[in-house]
This record gives C-alpha cells, structure tokens and sequence, in this order.
C-alpha cells in the first residue's frame, strides 16, 4: 500500500474516493510521522517511499537473528524492496488486462489504467498493435521478468 501511494502521487493519479480513503487510512500511521523528518520534495511523497523501505527492513532484520551479517541483511532488504517494487507493477498489469477481458467500463478500469499508462506509454510507440491486439502488456511482463532476473544476478552472485 505504501508502494502504491507512493506511486499514485508521483504520477498524480486521483483514485476514486473509497480507494483513496483506503490507502491513506492503512498507510498514515508511518506516512504522517516521517513526514516531519523527511519532507515531499520535487513532487515525491518520500516518506511513503521510505516507509514502504522501513517495512521491508523490518522484515529483513528477521535474518540477523538467525545470525546474518547486517551488512547481508541491509542488501537482502534492498533487493526485497526492489522487487517488491516489480510485483507491484506486475500487479496492476493484472489487473488491467482481467478488467480489458471482464469488464473494460468498471468504475476502477480507469484508475487502474492511468497507473499503468507510464509503464506501457514507451512500450507501446515501439510495439504497435498486432491485429488489433495490444501486445504492450506482455512486453512489459517480459520486461519485468529480465529485471528481476538482473537484479537477482547482481544481489546474489
């Protein structure tokens, strides 16, 4: 959730009002109080951002009980992050194309839609429709899928 409003407002999406209230509620308990040491600057919210961080490394630090090194535990924590970061965007992606098969007019399919539209707005003016059929989703998986693997290749050698 963190992720996501972070996202949301660096793209400068609205979301429907439930959805909006939903998001904040679960996320201002963090969201709120690290704002006053890590201020919104050049249009980002930093503070979902880093909180969104602060979760993951709370969970990593699980690791140094069972007697990781720290220094192992903070890159596991950042290669965590990251990919959490690539399943959110597989996510949405989801959850585009089951409403373009579903039903492409509910009231969420635009919302959904303008948080994909960064993502596949390059793909698509290099990868044009193929009998009317947008192949954008599936580059952006294959995509998702070799920086997952990099990422791997350069956290755990």
């Amino acid at each position: 959730m963190l992720l996501l409003r972070f996202w949301m407002q660096a793209i400068r999406v609205r979301p429907p009002q439930q959805i909006g209230h939903f998001i904040f509620t679960l996320t201002d308990w963090l969201v709120l109080p690290l704002r006053r040491l890590v201020p919104g600057m050049g249009g980002y919210d930093w503070a979902s951002l880093i909180g969104a961080f602060l979760v993951v490394l709370l969970a990593s630090s699980l690791l140094l009980v069972a007697g990781v090194p720290w220094e192992m535990m903070l890159t596991h924590a950042l290669y965590r992050f990251l990919t959490w970061i690539l399943y959110g965007f597989m996510a949405l992606l989801i959850i585009e194309v089951v409403f373009s098969w579903v039903n492409p007019h509910a009231p969420l399919a635009p919302f959904v839609h303008a948080l994909n539209t960064p993502i596949l707005r390059p793909i698509r003016r290099v990868v044009p429709p193929v009998g009317g059929i947008d192949l954008s989703v599936l580059v952006a998986f294959v995509l998702i899928q070799i920086i997952k693997f990099v990422l791997q290749q350069l956290f755990y050698r």
